[in-house]
C-alpha cells in the first residue's frame, strides 16, 4: 500500500457513517466547517451493517430531529406510526397499555426500515454538500496529539493522512477509535440472541406495538405497512441457532405459542437474521480530542427500542454545542470546555436510559417467583397510573434532562 503525500486538515472527523455518524454529518453540514466522514461500507451496499433488514422505532423526539435536519420527508411515507403500546408477561394476567391519544400525541413513535433511513441520510448529506467523504475507507491508525489528531485512512490501495481538531467515534460497540484513545467499555453478555424478521398476521395490527415477556426473553411485534409486523424474538443462543434452521411453519408455530392469538394466526414469515445481545457501556464519553457517540458509547438491548434514539440525542447535543462554540476565534472543535460540556449534558439521559433498559431485561428474565409476582403487580399498577406512563414517555424522548434544540424542532443557528 502506497503512502500519499497529501495531508488535509479538518475541524471534525467522524469515523463511522452508519445512522448516528451520518446524522451528525448532516447536522454539521450547514455550519461551514471542515468536516470529514469516514465509512468502511457504502450505504447502499447489501453488506452495510447499519442499513440492513432491521427496522428502527423512532421516538417523537427523534422524528423532530430528523424533521429539523430535512431528512424526515424522505422517510415519512415509509414510516408506520405506533398509536398504542401493549406490554404483557406470558403466563400472567398483568399487562400495561400506553395510548398516544391519552398522552396528547398523534403517535408514540414511528417504525422505519433501516435501509430507508440510511438512504435518506446519505441523500440529504449529498444535497447539503461540503462534507469530505472517505468511503469505502478504513482508519488504519489514530495518533492523538495536544492540538490535533492524526488519522491514517486506507482507501483504494493507498493511505491518506489527515489532521483533525476533533475525532468523533461513531464506529459501533466494538469501536476501534474509542480503544485508540484508551477508553475501555464494560460489556454484559445477556446470553441471548435476537432473531429478527417480518411476519404477516391474520388481523390488522391497528398500529399497536406489542412487547411480550416470555421465559426465554422478550418478544416484540412492531407495526409495518401492508399489515405486516417486524418481529424481534429473543432466545438463548442455542435455541436461536436452532430457530434459524426451522421451517417457516415450525418457526411461526413457536412464535404463535409465545405470543398468542391477539392478531389471529401468523400467516407468513420473511427472511430471518440473528444478532447476539449484550450491554456495552463506555467508561467515558470523551477522551483527549475524541468524543464518543451512539453504540460506541452505549450498545443497548433492543427491549425498549431506545438505542438509536439515545444515540441521536448524543449527536443532537454535540451539534448544538459545536454550533454555540463555532463563532469563537479561533474555533477549536476539540476544546476541553466543549467536550466537558458534552460529557455533562449527556450523563443524566445516558444513565437513565441504560439503567431502565438493563433493569427491564434483568427483571423480566428473573425466574424467582416473588419477582414474577411483583412485575405482574407492577404492570397492573402502571396500566392504572397515568403519571407513570407520562414519565416513560419523557424517558423515551430524553425529557428528563436538557433536551437538544433539534429534538424540540428548533434549527441550529
Amino acid at each position: 500500500m502506497s503512502q500519499l503525500a497529501t495531508n488535509q486538515s479538518f475541524d471534525i472527523a467522524i469515523v463511522g457513517g452508519g445512522m448516528v455518524g451520518a446524522s451528525l454529518a448532516v447536522a454539521l453540514a450547514p455550519f461551514g466547517l471542515r468536516v470529514a466522514l469516514i465509512e468502511a461500507v457504502p450505504h447502499d451496499s447489501a453488506s452495510q451493517p447499519s442499513f440492513d433488514e432491521r427496522t428502527t422505532a423512532l421516538s417523537n423526539g427523534s422524528r423532530r430531529i430528523l424533521e429539523t435536519l430535512g431528512v424526515w420527508p424522505q422517510v415519512e411515507s415509509l414510516a408506520t406510526p405506533i398509536r398504542r403500546i401493549h406490554v404483557s408477561d406470558q403466563g400472567r394476567f398483568g399487562f400495561a397499555r400506553i395510548d398516544a391519544a391519552e398522552q396528547g400525541l398523534n403517535a408514540m413513535g414511528y417504525v422505519v426500515p433501516n435501509r430507508a433511513l440510511g438512504s435518506a441520510l446519505w441523500q440529504r448529506l449529498e444535497q447539503l454538500g461540503g462534507t469530505r467523504i472517505y468511503c469505502p475507507a478504513q482508519v488504519a491508525r489514530v495518533e492523538g496529539g495536544e492540538h490535533v489528531v492524526s488519522l491514517e485512512i486506507a482507501q483504494d490501495g493507498a493511505t491518506t493522512r489527515i489532521d483533525s481538531k476533533l475525532v468523533v467515534a461513531a464506529d459501533g460497540a466494538q469501536s476501534a477509535v474509542r480503544r485508540a484513545f484508551g477508553v475501555d467499555a464494560d460489556t454484559r453478555d445477556y446470553g441471548q440472541t435476537a432473531v429478527i424478521t417480518t411476519v404477516l398476521p391474520q388481523r390488522f395490527h391497528e398500529h399497536v406495538a406489542y412487547e411480550r415477556f416470555t421465559g426465554s426473553g422478550p418478544l416484540a411485534l412492531l407495526p409495518l405497512d401492508s399489515g405486516r409486523c417486524t418481529l424481534v424474538l429473543t432466545l438463548n443462543h442455542a435455541t436461536a441457532e436452532a430457530a434459524m434452521g426451522w421451517s417457516d411453519a415450525e418457526f411461526l408455530a413457536e412464535v404463535q405459542r409465545r405470543f398468542g392469538f391477539r392478531l389471529g394466526r401468523l400467516l407468513k414469515v420473511g427472511r430471518r437474521v440473528s444478532y447476539p445481545l449484550s450491554l456495552t457501556r463506555a467508561e467515558r464519553t470523551s477522551a483527549g480530542r475524541c468524543v464518543i457517540v451512539g453504540n460506541a458509547a452505549q450498545g443497548l438491548h433492543p427491549v425498549a427500542g431506545m438505542g438509536f434514539n439515545l444515540g441521536l440525542r448524543d449527536i443532537a447535543s454535540l451539534a448544538e454545542l459545536i454550533a454555540e462554540h463555532r463563532h469563537e476565534s479561533p474555533f477549536d472543535a476539540g476544546a476541553t470546555s466543549l467536550l466537558a460540556g458534552y460529557d455533562e449534558w449527556r450523563a443524566a439521559d445516558r444513565h437513565a436510559v441504560i439503567a431502565f433498559t438493563d433493569g427491564l431485561v434483568r427483571m423480566f428474565a428473573s425466574p424467582l417467583g416473588v419477582v414474577r409476582r411483583l412485575r405482574n403487580v407492577g404492570l397492573l399498577a402502571f396500566d392504572l397510573l397515568p403519571p407513570a406512563k407520562a414519565a416513560l414517555s419523557r424517558l423515551s424522548t430524553g425529557s428528563g434532562a436538557r433536551v437538544p434544540k433539534l429534538a424540540r424542532g428548533v434549527a441550529l443557528q
